[in-house]
């Protein structure tokens, strides 16, 4: 009676199904049902991947590993040792949750559901299952909800908490496209990736909902909140308000005024206009034009870039040659 291999009534959860016995025989038959892979796993390698089918177990179709086995003597005719891992291809739910905190360190909390599917069963037994030990579906899923926790905690931690509550369906999607990414190095594809719930403190939530009432921006907010604690700590302090008060909050009041931007004028209507502008935007004419000697002018050429310049220039206004 030849042995036989096979992953008996899985449920719809099972994501892996290791064949209990390592002690395999040529002959034996290995059947892989729909929707599912078997893969033969030895010395932390990968040997062979089977699909769906009836299978007979010869040294024809296991070549990888019988070119192992072909070092110990007599190994057609005795059992060898291997692991057979099964994998379910089909698509799988799961839920993850947690805290973080972003970039104004403000408190986060978050949770929600993802889906996903084995691509590369050979890949995935060989970084999950073989490389982390992980031989049953619960130690699995426990792996793959941590990991997505982890990854989506360093995500947000780059986010305002003011675009995660007035743009989560933007930010959901870019988290998931980076997760995704990452879960292609294990093998993996993350179909999908929703937020079901965030919140923070109630001071943050107050915050944001004064932001969506009033259009005022958020940096405004901060800024303003900050000249209150301030006053309220120079308040504690009576030998020191007044003087620290005067210096400390006009500054966090009235941003500091700004350098004006340097121009230059337009060389046919005189217009001030932007330096590095390419053209006038009072007349239309090109800011170029301001190298240009007006018609009628006496003019000379530079003898280093041959370019036009007026008579009287003792550096050349293209190239900077000084004139004998």
């Amino acid at each position: 009676m030849p042995q036989i291999i096979e992953w008996v009534n899985p449920s719809g959860e099972d994501v892996v199904w290791r064949y209990p016995i390592e002690d395999l025989s040529w002959g034996a038959q290995l059947i892989v049902h729909e929707m599912e892979v078997a893969v033969f796993f030895r010395d932390g390698k990968v040997y062979e991947v089977f699909g769906p089918g009836r299978h007979t177990i010869t040294t024809q179709n296991l070549p990888l590993l019988t070119g192992v086995l072909s070092r110990i003597a007599g190994f057609e005719r005795t059992p060898f040792k291997c692991m057979v891992i099964y994998v379910s291809t089909k698509r799988f739910a799961g839920k993850f949750g947690g805290r973080t905190q972003t970039v104004e360190i403000a408190p986060l909390m978050f949770h929600g559901s993802f889906w996903f599917q084995i691509r590369d069963p050979s890949l995935f037994v060989m970084e999950v299952v073989g490389r982390q030990s992980l031989f049953t579906t619960t130690d699995v899923n426990e792996f793959i909800r941590g990991y997505i926790n982890e990854a989506i905690l360093k995500q947000l931690s780059t986010y305002s908490i003011f675009n995660v509550f007035t743009n989560l369906p933007t930010v959901s999607s870019e988290v998931k496209v980076r997760i995704a990414e990452e879960f292609a190095r294990f093998g993996m594809e993350l179909t999908d990736l929703r937020f079901e719930g965030v919140d923070t403190a109630p001071e943050w939530r107050d915050r944001i909902f004064y932001i969506r009432g009033t259009g005022v921006a958020p940096s405004e907010v901060l800024r303003m909140e900050t000249v209150k604690e301030t006053a309220k700590e120079l308040g504690k302090s009576p030998g020191a308000a007044v003087g620290a008060g005067v210096v400390l909050v006009p500054p966090l009041l009235y941003p500091a005024p700004q350098a004006p931007q340097p121009t230059v004028p337009c060389p046919k209507c005189g217009a001030a206009m932007p330096q590095g502008a390419k053209f006038c935007s009072n007349c239309g004419s090109p800011m170029a034009g301001q190298q240009t000697p007006p018609p009628g002018a006496q003019t000379k050429n530079c003898p280093n870039c041959n370019q036009t310049v007026p008579a009287e220039s003792k550096f050349c206004l293209h190239c900077g040659f000084k004139f004998p």
